[in-house]
């Protein structure tokens, strides 16, 4: 009859869009964590995983709630640094550990959210991403084919952020529409992408960070034989014709080069650049 009643139970969630009673289970087994610490860890009463696990229908607000933390371990990890009161040491490790390999596993994906909702302000001005959807793949294999190009010289983090602009304002002047549809920032030395802090430390990204003495610099390199399946034909000529006009020059080369470009000399510090300058560019 117990199991009659959970069978109908779960028919119910499911017609609802509520989680299962086995799918609660599941989001505790990813994290190795008992009903009872779950419940300690979420604030809620002592028995009521057990009695969602069971014959009782979870409200619909505590639904979105385990919903968030099945799919957002980063969450989880921050509710359990604010219960860690509440757990011996032993336990504590054990379900931070569980709870890290899962947010590690899935950290690009973060970050790939993260990138996304910074540029949500930018959708519809076609002059600031340059006529082209964000598409975080073709950025990452732009990166890729600069730090495998063997007439790239020294390619370090300010210039491959002036190239990555160079490539994009070229294909807008060549096509109408960028590679990438990164948003470009007027900053001291040039030309830098909304969010490039964290779009070099996306996956696939061949980025080292080196020290430098007082500070640390990040070198870009990539060997062996590479695919850059997000670049179409037109896209790697662009990149060619950026790479024979630029590669070969150091930072402060390329540094002055931007400075000279209207859509910098044009744009007020710290403002994005629009693509419209793409018509007057020097390459």
């Amino acid at each position: 009859m117990q199991e009659n009643d959970i069978r109908l139970k779960d028919a119910y969630r499911k017609a609802e869009g509520l989680l299962t009673s086995a799918e609660i289970m599941d989001i505790r087994a990813k994290y190795g964590i008992s009903q009872s610490d779950l419940c300690i860890l979420l604030g809620w009463g002592a028995k009521t995983i057990t009695r969602y696990e069971g014959h009782q229908v979870q409200d619909r607000a505590h639904d979105t709630i385990l919903k968030k933390i099945d799919q957002d371990p980063q969450w989880f990890l921050s509710l359990l640094k604010d219960a860690k009161k509440n757990f011996s040491s032993e336990v504590y490790k054990k379900y931070l550990d569980a709870a890290t390999a899962l947010y590690e596993k899935d950290q690009d994906s973060y970050l790939r959210r993260a990138i996304e909702a910074s540029y949500a302000r930018f959708q519809g001005n076609r002059m600031l991403h340059g006529n082209t959807e964000l598409s975080l793949d073709k950025a990452v294999d732009v990166i890729r084919y600069f730090a495998a190009s063997r007439h790239v010289t020294s390619l370090y983090k300010v210039k491959l952020m002036k190239l990555m602009w160079y490539a994009d304002a070229l294909s807008y002047k060549v096509r109408g529409f960028a590679i990438t549809g990164l948003v470009y920032q007027a900053l001291p030395m040039g030309a830098v992408p909304v969010g490039h802090n964290s779009i070099i430390d996306l996956k696939d990204v061949p980025c080292e960070e080196v020290d430098m003495g007082e500070t640390n610099a990040y070198h870009f390199s990539l060997k062996g034989e590479t695919a850059f399946p997000a670049l179409s034909e037109e896209d790697r000529m662009i990149l060619e014709q950026v790479i024979e006009a630029l590669g070969s020059m150091t930072k402060n080369e390329i540094v002055s080069c931007m400075h000279e470009e209207s859509a910098y000399i044009e744009t007020l510090p710290r403002d994005m650049i629009s693509f419209k300058y793409a018509e007057d560019l020097k390459i």
